[in-house]
């Protein structure tokens, strides 16, 4: 049921599946997030507040975008995450059905088994903005000033850029003529305004950086932005499940106002505090209730997330190699064959790779899996190409020898052919293995972990230290793998066949 058609993707990555609860704890509440820090603050809260009442939860923090934590919810891999009432309606609805109030929004989501809180309380909508000191000086208070103005660099973030309430409909309605904003990730606009780079960037009305850029929000002096109210998105079957999980949460309801939202993200943003403590201070001051930031040091977080990277391309690169050697020698024996082969291993190739894991998103959830199945379809081209490039430049007078000496086909194979090979598809299999190395960060954002997670943070909270904490230990890891392989070349591959003579 959740993992639908999955099951033969499922069995060759059962390694990868090893991080998986079971026998007989107690039901989890799966808490997730999105990658911006107002939602992996409210995720944390949630979490909490879940804990301070005896339940289990897990929060799966920063997963990526909407469409990641929509399709996780209708999968069953998580079983709620903070959304907004602009984003359901626009981008998970795109308004069909749902009218203008929450109940038929509540009706909506039910038809995909999906229940909706109610408000915690405050307003978080888009609006764009520029550095106060250009906006007064230009004369722009309002959007519709911006017609004025049609030489303003723009950089918007993906969503914006794409969703039918963001850029599209703004300009359409307000009739703007800046033709080419650049797509730029949210954290990374604001910088890039702050640097002068970019005149106006689209914000959330939330956002610490805004009174911290000392920054003009525009009047949506024609009303186009809809109410973004916060709420939380749950399974429906969670209360059948885990009867005190909705009740818990109930208290958040009508208690976080905008300005207290716009403080808390200030507190994680600008003053650097982890959102385990942001979260617990507040639910101390403004609830009452004690929970625990659990702490962890750099040396135990960085080896933890090594420890992740390592089982994502071990399993990934394992079962790759197991399949595509195969997929190698048919190729090369059979022409035609290969050619398909070749095609569809590069077709593949093509894909870009955040786009491979939304789509196996629907196949094999979030996590581990789908991070291994991806790391494998992208490792499967370079060893199927080395193989049948190493295959096919035996010199010919070496296989008739083979067929003189009457060795059989398989004979042949594991004792001339396949040796002569090795050196091809070694090096295939090192093209591989440092290509999953640093593919393997973008796992962090469908929850598999690895040392992609603190570079996703570090850019999410401006912190160079936590960048490099991920950056430093996947480049000393693509170079382990280049030496490993050279190892393993001076043990597999016949000496006349090294590249060197003394290797």
């Amino acid at each position: 049921m959740r993992r639908r058609g999955a099951l033969p993707i499922g069995a060759l990555f059962l390694l990868a599946a090893s991080s998986a609860g079971c026998g007989g704890a107690r039901p989890e509440v799966r808490v997730g997030s999105k990658k911006f820090t107002e939602s992996v603050v409210l995720g944390e809260i949630a979490t909490q507040v879940l804990r301070s009442t005896g339940t289990r939860a897990a929060h799966r923090a920063q997963l990526g975008g909407t469409q990641v934590l929509w399709h996780a919810i209708l999968a069953g891999e998580i079983d709620l995450y903070p959304e907004y009432t602009g984003t359901i309606r626009a981008d998970i609805l795109r308004d069909g059905g749902a009218g203008g109030d929450d109940a038929s929004l509540r009706q909506a989501l039910a038809a995909q088994g999906v229940g909706m809180s109610g408000g915690l309380g405050f307003d978080d909508s888009y609006a764009l903005g520029m550095k106060e000191d250009d906006a007064a000086r230009l004369g722009v208070a309002r959007l519709s000033d911006l017609r004025a103005h049609p030489d303003l660099k723009l950089a918007f973030s993906e969503e914006f850029l794409n969703r039918a309430d963001g850029w599209p409909k703004l300009r359409e309605r307000y009739a703007l003529p800046q033709t080419r904003p650049r797509p730029m990730d949210h954290d990374v606009a604001y910088r890039a305004l702050a640097a002068g780079s970019v005149d106006l960037i689209d914000l959330y009305t939330t956002d610490a950086e805004i009174p911290f850029y000392k920054l003009r929000v525009l009047e949506d002096d024609l009303g186009v932005f809809p109410k973004y109210r916060a709420v939380l998105l749950y399974r429906l079957d969670l209360p059948r499940r885990i009867p005190s999980a909705l009740p818990s949460l109930s208290v958040l309801e009508g208690r976080l106002s905008a300005k207290e939202m716009q403080r808390l993200n200030a507190r994680a943003k600008i003053d650097r505090v982890p959102e385990p403590a942001v979260a617990a201070a507040f639910l101390s001051g403004a609830l009452g209730i004690e929970a625990a930031a659990a702490g962890e040091g750099r040396a135990a977080r960085v080896a933890a997330r090594v420890a992740e990277h390592l089982a994502l391309v071990a399993a990934s690169l394992g079962a790759a190699i197991l399949v595509a050697i195969p997929l190698g020698v048919v190729a090369a024996r059979r022409r035609r064959l290969g050619t398909a082969i070749l095609a569809v291993a590069g077709v593949v190739q093509t894909i870009p790779s955040l786009a491979l894991l939304v789509l196996l998103i629907p196949l094999l959830g979030i996590g581990t899996l789908p991070a291994v199945a991806a790391l494998f379809l992208y490792s499967v081209l370079p060893i199927v190409r080395n193989t049948v490039t190493g295959l096919s430049g035996i010199p010919r007078p070496l296989l008739e020898s083979a067929d003189v000496l009457g060795l059989s086909s398989w004979a042949r194979l594991m004792k001339i052919e396949l040796p002569l090979a090795s050196p091809a598809i070694l090096a295939g299999v090192q093209t591989s293995a440092v290509i999953n190395v640093g593919t393997a960060t973008l796992g962090a954002l469908i929850g598999a972990g690895g040392l992609g997670q603190p570079i996703l943070t570090g850019i999410r909270l401006d912190d160079i230290d936590l960048i490099l904490e991920g950056a430093i230990p996947a480049a000393l890891l693509a170079l382990l793998a280049q030496a490993i392989f050279a190892g393993v070349g001076r043990v597999l591959v016949p000496r006349g066949l090294r590249l060197r003579p003394d290797a």
